[in-house]
Order: C-alpha cells, then structure tokens, then sequence
C-alpha cells in the first residue's frame, strides 16, 4: 500500500477530459449544466463592489471555479457588515457567488470546465499565438530584405542614369535642355576635329607615296580627307557647288514642348481616389462625321474627284533647290562634318588610313629580309625617313581622331541634330530610369513602415503569450491538487503542458 501510495498519476493533457470522465468524476453531459452556471456568472458579474482585487480578477480573463473561490473570499472582507449571528450573509452578492459555487460542484462540473479550458490553451490558443508571433517575425526578416533590394536596385538605377548621363555628356540636371545645349556645341567640336586634321597631312603624303610606289597608283587618294585638309569644315553648300554662299541659314533646333519639359516628378495616377462610383453614360451612336442623307443633290455619295474640281498638284522641294543662289539653306547650311553623307565619308578615309597604317607597322615589326630590302632600295625617301617608332605616332594620331568622330557621345549627338523626336526618347529614356529608382526608394520606406507594424504585433502578442502561460501553469497546479485530493493526496503530473 505504501509504495502504490507513492506511485505518481501521471495524465497526458490532451487526454485529461477522457481520464475525468471515464473515471466518473465528471458526468459527461457537463456541457449543459456549465451553461447554467456562467448564465449565473454573467448576472453576478453586474453587481460587484469597488475592489482592487476583484477587478483585476474580472479584467479580461475566463471566469473558473478557482476564481469564484477567491471572489467569496473577497466578499466575505467587503461584505462582512451583512454577517448574521449564525454566521451566515443577508448579502446577496454573497448569496450568488455561493450558488454559482454549489452549482459548479455538482457532478464535479468545474473540474469538467479547467479541465477543458487547459487542454484550449495549451492545443489551440497557446499554438496560435506562437504562430502569430512566428508569422510576425519572418514578416520582418522578409520586409528587411526586401528593403534592402529596392534600396540597392534604386542605388543602382540612379548610378546607371548618371553614367549614361555622363556617357551623353550632360549632368541629367534638366535631360532635354542640356541634350539640346550640346547640339549647339556640336559644331565647335567638329571645327576643332577639322583643325586637329591638318596634323595628318604627313600621314596623307606618306600613304600617298607608298601606294604609288608599291601599286603604281595615280589616281586620288582619300578624297575627303584631302579636301578638308585644304579647305576645312566648310558648309555642305560649298562642297557641292564649288562656290562659297554669301548667307547661311542654319536649322533652327526645335525647343521642347512645356509637356516635355515638366518636372520629373512620379505620376502615380489617381491613386486612392473613388473609382468604384465612376460611371460611363453612351450616348446613343458615335458621331463619325459622316452624315448619311437620302437627298442625292445634298450628298450625293462618295466624290471620286471626277467633277469639274481642278486636279491636285504636288510640288517635290529638296534642300537647297528652291533657295536662291549664293543662300545656304536647310542642309546646305550645315557643315561637311555635320552631314551625314560626307562624314561618312571623312570616316571611312580615315578608316582607310588606319588600316593602312596598322598594316604598315607589322610589317615594320618584321625582320628585314633580302626581298624586301631590294624592293624598297628604289622607294622614295618619306618612306626610309619614317621609323618604326614614328608609323606608332601616326597611327594613335589617326585613332584619336576616329575615335573623336566615332564615340558613342558624337553619335548620340548627331542623332539629336538629325532628328528633334530622338531627344524626346532618350529623355523619356532616362526620365524612367529616376522615376524607377523614386518608386523602389518608396518602396524601400512602405517595406520600413511594414516591418515596424510587424515588429509592433509581435510586442502585442508577446505579453498575451507571457500572461497565457502563466495562468496555465496556475490552472495545471490547481488541476493537479485537486485529483490528488480524491487519490489520498498521491502525486499527480500532468504531462505536456507546454504554451
């Protein structure tokens, strides 16, 4: 007998209502006489004194039998003045709380309701609240990174919209008037790519020299070049008459429009205002501007043009041919290096001499043989003059200056002058890349805003999980007393509380 005395119960939380009620302590139509006694709870709860304690036993938690215990115990201080000489109170504050008791103790009722209120919070309230809390900090983890992404996305897409500004030449301060200021520049710097031309004019001789010596060449070499060497970047008009214009009349370059110009400021649309209400009235038809009429003298159906109308005459105008003479006009006006046509043309003899140069050069770079040797003892002296290290200055002399005319910054330049609309797509272009890098640094700051909102759920939810498991490990001691009570005081361990 003593050993099993000193057997600990040990019951699985989850299975404590089970153990209750096949064990008889409990009548399994519990359910329904609970119903009575927190009808009883509700209409007691209404009068209650002025006391500390009983409020804060009333402050939002479930009302148990325990709790009406200490209640009593309360009342028999407040309402100690209602005691009558046999020891019972006229009080009926006191009178309904010891109903509610007596009625919880039948059938063992209130052990029937802890018993069920513990197995709630520990298999569902304690769960979901760790889950909320779960749920709230991978919010944050998730918000941290996204905010960290459209932080360095926006970093990003501002770098890659000042690079290509700077590729453009501009500061991206105001994209469509600095890209049309640099139209305006373009023909300085193509004065100065003439001017720096002359520098090849050895490079024009050698080149001559060694193809009439080596292919027997009398023809012209590198025309264009040869004709800016002589006269310089001199207007489209001269180079295709011969003759100097007395007026030029340069291309107005278009301003941008106000719409173009506005500030670069994020259009996000009508964004929070009422569109549920917008209503779209059709009218009855749509008016074509076509009026379809029975009178045949009003109308008369579709005109052919066969009337007595005189036919339509179109007059073809092209640059310069309806301009007078000594004017230049359109693209007469503009430079040689300007206009497409001979640029290309000044290009490609550059080209032309590159190669040659370059080819020269490995061929220098080679050891002298017998052949060769005997092959230039006749040449002219500007080719023996010229020395290995001398051919690798005019071949970088020749690079930079292709290279002036080629980078990307001349070509989007002449884009612009040969057409107004390109300015508007490359600032449209750009524009977007801000207006991306403004959205995701928003972003960044709606992510900074959810986190916080995540951070403060979670500090709401802490606290009721703190509160939840201490009145669990209340209600397991009290449950556990209690069984013991009704085993001759063995030790009782119920298993898997855990909140």
């Amino acid at each position: 007998m003593e050993n099993i005395q000193n057997l600990p119960i040990d019951i699985q939380c989850s299975k404590l209502l089970d153990w209750l009620l096949d064990r008889r302590h409990c009548n399994i139509k519990w359910q329904g006489a609970i119903k009575v006694v927190r009808e009883r709870i509700n209409a007691a709860i209404q009068d209650m004194p002025e006391n500390d304690e009983i409020k804060h036993l009333l402050s939002g938690s479930y009302i148990h039998y325990f709790h009406c215990l200490k209640i009593i115990q309360i009342l028999k201080g407040t309402e100690a003045s209602s005691k009558n000489f046999f020891g019972r109170y006229s009080s009926q504050r006191m009178k309904d709380w010891q109903e509610i008791v007596s009625l919880y103790e039948v059938d063992n009722v209130y052990l029937a309701e802890v018993a069920s209120l513990l197995i709630r919070n520990v298999s569902y309230e304690g769960p979901a609240l760790r889950k909320q809390i779960a749920k709230a900090q991978q919010q944050q983890q998730e918000f941290s990174r996204k905010e960290v992404e459209c932080q360095n996305s926006a970093v990003d897409l501002r770098e890659r919209y000042y690079v290509a500004c700077k590729e453009y030449g501009i500061k991206g301060e105001s994209v469509t008037h600095e890209l049309q200021a640099l139209v305006k520049d373009l023909p300085v710097a193509l004065d100065e790519v003439a001017k720096d031309a002359v520098k090849l004019e050895g490079h024009l001789k050698y080149y001559t020299a060694f193809t009439t010596f080596v292919c027997q060449w009398s023809g012209s070499l590198l025309p264009m070049l040869t004709f800016v060497l002589d006269k310089g970047n001199i207007t489209f008009y001269e180079w295709r008459t011969g003759t100097a214009p007395t007026v030029v009349e340069r291309p107005v370059v278009e301003e941008a429009s106000p719409e173009t110009l506005a500030d670069d400021t994020i259009d996000w649309g009508d964004f929070g205002k009422d569109t549920e209400n917008t209503v779209v009235k059709f009218e009855e038809g749509i008016d074509w501007g076509i009026s379809l009429e029975s009178n045949s003298e009003d109308a008369g159906g579709i005109d052919w043009g066969d009337g007595g109308t005189a036919p339509i005459e179109i007059e073809v105008t092209g640059a310069g041919i309806d301009c007078p003479d000594g004017v230049a006009r359109g693209e007469d006006a503009l430079s040689i290096l300007e206009t497409a046509k001979t640029r290309g043309q000044f290009i490609d003899d550059l080209n032309e001499l590159e190669v040659f140069l370059t080819q020269r050069l490995r061929e220098m770079a080679i050891e002298h043989d017998i052949v060769a040797m005997n092959m230039f003892q006749t040449a002219p002296s500007i080719i023996h003059e010229k020395s290995e290290q001398q051919v690798k200055k005019m071949l970088s002399e020749v690079k930079d200056l292709l290279g002036r005319l080629t980078s990307q910054r001349m070509q989007h330049l002449f884009m612009i002058q040969a057409s107004p609309r390109y300015v508007e797509r490359v600032s449209e272009v750009l524009r977007q890349k801000m207006k991306q890098a403004d959205i995701l640094a928003l972003k960044s700051t709606t992510m900074v805003e959810k986190r916080q909102e995540a951070l403060e759920e979670q500090a709401r939810l802490e606290p009721r999980v703190e509160l939840l498991a201490g009145s669990t490990r209340e209600l397991q001691k009290l449950i556990e007393a209690d069984i013991s009570k009704r085993y001759n005081n063995r030790p009782v361990n119920l298993m898997g509380v855990n909140v």
